[in-house]
C-alpha cells in the first residue's frame, strides 16, 4: 500500500506506556497515534550491573538502533523520490556518552554522535551528498539529536501531577 506524501505540515505523534517487570526489565506499549495508527511491543532490561537479568536490550541499545535505522530508512526513501540509485547501503553509528560517577548515584552526559554511510551507487558524488543531507533533515531522530530539548517530567501525587523541574528549582 502507498500512502501519499502531504501537502501540508503535519504531527508525527508517538506515545509510550512502560511497565516495570522482573528486576530491571521494562514492558513497553509504543503507539504511533498521528498521522496514522500502528502500535508495537518492545522490552528493555539491563545487564548484571544494575542488577537486571539483560533479557532485553538495554535502553541506549535501543536508542542507537533508531539513530541508526532512521537515517537508513530515509535514505532509501529518499533515494527513491531523488532518483539516487543504491546499490547497497551499510551504515556504522557510533554514540559516546560521558558516564560520571557522583557519589552513589552517576550523571550522563553525550560526548560525540559519529554515522559512517558506505553508499554504493553509480550517481555522482554531488548526488550522494545531497541525498544525505536530504536523509539527515528527515531523519526524527536525528533533527531531535541537533537541537536544544526541553524533556518534561511530571509525577503522579494522590492530589494531581507535579511538574518535577519546578520542583527541583
Amino acid at each position: 500500500m502507498t500512502i501519499e506524501q502531504p501537502k501540508d505540515p503535519l504531527e508525527v505523534v508517538f506515545t509510550c506506556s512502560g511497565k516495570a517487570v522482573g528486576k530491571m526489565r521494562n514492558d513497553l506499549d509504543v503507539k504511533m497515534t498521528e498521522p496514522m495508527e500502528e502500535s508495537f511491543t518492545l522490552a528493555t532490561d539491563e545487564g548484571p550491573f544494575h542488577g537486571g537479568d539483560a533479557s532485553a536490550p538495554p535502553p541506549l541499545a535501543l536508542f542507537i538502533g533508531g539513530l541508526t535505522g532512521c537515517i537508513m530508512t530515509q535514505l532509501r526513501a529518499f533515494a527513491k523520490r531523488m532518483d539516487v540509485q543504491i546499490d547497497d547501503l551499510n551504515v556504522d553509528c557510533k554514540i559516546v556518552w560521558q558516564w560520571t560517577p557522583k557519589e552513589r548515584i552517576y550523571e550522563t552526559g553525550p560526548k560525540s554522535f559519529d554515522i559512517d554511510i558506505f553508499l554504493e551507487s553509480p550517481n555522482p558524488l554531488e548526488d550522494q551528498i545531497a541525498l544525505i543531507a536530504a536523509a539527515k533533515k528527515g531523519c526524527f531522530v536525528e533533527q531531535t539529536l541537533g537541537q536544544v530539548n526541553k524533556v518534561r517530567h511530571k509525577l503522579r501525587t494522590p492530589t494531581g501531577f507535579v511538574d518535577v523541574e519546578r520542583m527541583e528549582g
